[in-house]
């Protein structure tokens, strides 16, 4: 995997993947940004719900349970003193459909948690990680 992030301009950059798509990041304006783009730490919070998801979906899926819809909502605490390394992590899965399997759900975040998720697997030896759901029945 190869990626590229290019200065613009002030605190501003442009990240472009190897795949072809790009994402402006940027700092706060007290930092010399220009609040133009997401937080390169935010990214980090970003890719790990992204990669979590795509798992539990997957699993979700692959049990034919009848999915609706899923999302992720990340919380972070972050160190005091620099480096400001995440020190807690909780993501709050919401999943909807019918006919849902609570014990399935639990059990595709756990897998995604400790066995297919790199993102968290990574991150987790860093900070504390914990992780919860809802389901919403249709």
């Amino acid at each position: 995997m190869k990626t590229r992030v290019k200065w613009l301009d002030n605190m501003s950059f442009v990240g472009e993947s190897a795949s072809g798509h790009s994402v402006v990041m940027d700092g706060p304006p007290e930092a010399g940004g220009r609040n133009i783009g997401i937080r390169p730490m935010e990214m980090l919070l970003l890719g790990l719900g992204g990669c979590s998801s795509f798992d539990v979906v997957m699993i979700l899926q692959r049990s034919k349970q009848d999915l609706i819809d899923c999302e992720v909502e990340i919380e972070a605490m972050r160190a005091e003193t620099e480096p400001k390394v995440f020190t807690k992590i909780h993501l709050h899965f919401i999943v909807k459909g019918k006919n849902l399997s609570e014990a399935k759900i639990k059990r595709a975040i756990e897998l995604s948690a400790e066995k297919y998720c790199s993102a968290s697997i990574m991150l987790g030896k860093v900070a504390e990680m914990t992780h919860d759901y809802e389901v919403i029945k249709v």
